[in-house]
């Protein structure tokens, strides 16, 4: 073994793992540990309750996953891990697979869609984690085919994100059901007072590391800004997927939206898939797999894929929509530039949006260079402060998905009219 192979095992031998799990990392080649990971597993393998703030991708995963297995070969219990997707919970589960098949690890996956009699069988086979989104456990929890009682740890994984799909009375009415003698993991990327009151309120003294500033964007991605007419949209993403000829994943605000944007795409004669609610758990499975393994080059999504795809080598992210929260920027443009890569995001906006663009830039502390190719240009400049985008707007967002259209603006930058209505195409 070379010098700096003992030197990357070092790292997690220097985390308190033991030699039996660090050896099947090392069988994995999970070498070098990432410093999530570094700041939250000498916490967590001690029992301490922990809130870890990091974006995704990130290796949050094996930061709760490896103090799990530590903590729960010698220790009575079971794990709970409360994830806001499908997708997210599908991912931590094939990691708990991977890390923990040889070591007898069980696990039951309790998610919408799929059958509740599997899940039942999974639950009595007496796991020793439990991964779930909240809806599905709630269910099981209302139907008595679970009980917390023997629950030591909980963990909230991509905690901000569950707490704007709605999930908060859920949350709560879950850990009202735990025992109150348990240790408890928060991770988030971002830290809001809702997920700041949780931690006050259902964890113990807990410590908090940081291993992102909220708003970092991956360093490795590089990133570009197309100001274009709503209707110009398709022809700009034809003219993008020509040109680029990797794997592409394309991120649309709405459900509708993908459903047309992967029809275009299909028509245009690219090996593609689409992924959003609409779609069956075993019909956004087979995207999801088939684009890892490369027979989909393009992957039409709305912001279910934002968090908790863990895909290798995609080459560009396509903003088609701009989110309806600008943290879902990050987390967008993160499926690419990851494991040490190089990646380039590409943001479509329209003329109207430029204030939803500054949203963005604000919480990136960054501007977006806009493409020598664009259309228009992108006004800077903000006549009127406004408080940051936040979930008001964000809701007010979601009411339409047709935007209100008003003047481009023109070569200099300016409006070549009266001042339109501001666009609530999110």
């Amino acid at each position: 073994m070379s010098e700096t192979e003992n030197q990357t095992k070092a790292g997690f031998k220097a985390l308190s793992i033991s030699p039996q799990l660090l050896s099947v990392l090392d069988r994995l080649e999970f070498t070098t540990p990432t410093p999530i990971q570094e700041l939250a597993i000498p916490h967590a393998i001690e029992g301490r309750d922990v809130t870890g703030i990091a974006q995704t991708g990130t290796g949050k995963t094996l930061a709760f996953g490896l103090p799990i297995l530590e903590r729960l070969k010698t220790e009575p219990g079971i794990a709970l891990i409360l994830a806001p997707t499908r997708e997210l919970a599908i991912q931590i589960d094939e990691t708990f697979q991977k890390v923990g098949r040889s070591l007898g690890f069980r696990t039951a996956v309790l998610i919408g869609g799929a059958p509740m009699g599997r899940q039942i069988s999974q639950i009595r086979a007496n796991p020793d984690a439990i991964i779930a989104t909240p809806g599905r456990l709630k269910d099981h929890l209302y139907q008595k085919t679970l009980s917390l009682k023997n629950v030591s740890i909980v963990v909230l994984d991509e905690a901000d994100r569950m707490l704007d799909m709605g999930f908060a009375p859920i949350i709560k009415d879950i850990l009202s059901q735990v025992p109150a003698k348990r240790q408890t993991m928060l991770f988030s990327a971002t830290m809001p007072r809702e997920i700041e009151d949780i931690a006050n309120s259902y964890m113990n003294n807990p410590i908090r590391v940081e291993a992102t500033r909220p708003g970092m964007t991956a360093e490795l991605v590089s990133q570009e800004l197309y100001v274009v007419k709503h209707e110009d949209k398709g022809d700009l993403l034809a003219k993008l997927l020509y040109e680029n000829k990797g794997s592409v994943l394309v991120f649309s605000r709405t459900r509708h939206g993908a459903r047309k944007v992967a029809r275009h795409v299909h028509m245009m004669g690219h090996a593609s898939a689409e992924l959003h609610a609409d779609r069956t758990l075993a019909q956004r499975r087979a995207a999801l797999e088939g684009f890892k393994r490369g027979e989909h080059r393009v992957l039409v999504a709305t912001d279910i894929a934002a968090r908790g795809i863990d895909v290798k080598q995609i080459s560009l992210v396509i903003n088609y929509d701009l989110p309806d929260n600008p943290e879902d920027y990050i987390h967008r443009i993160g499926r690419t530039g990851r494991a040490g890569e190089t990646g380039h995001a590409i943001t479509m906006a329209t003329p109207e949006q430029c204030r939803d663009v500054r949203d963005i830039e604000r919480l990136i502390k960054q501007e977006i260079p806009v493409s020598p190719h664009s259309e228009h240009k992108m006004e800077r400049q903000v006549q009127h402060a406004r408080p940051p985008f936040g979930r008001a707007q964000a809701s007010r967002g979601r009411q339409s998905s047709r935007p209100q259209m008003g003047r481009p603006f023109n070569s200099g930058g300016q409006r070549s009219g009266p001042s339109p209505a501001r666009s609530s195409n999110r």
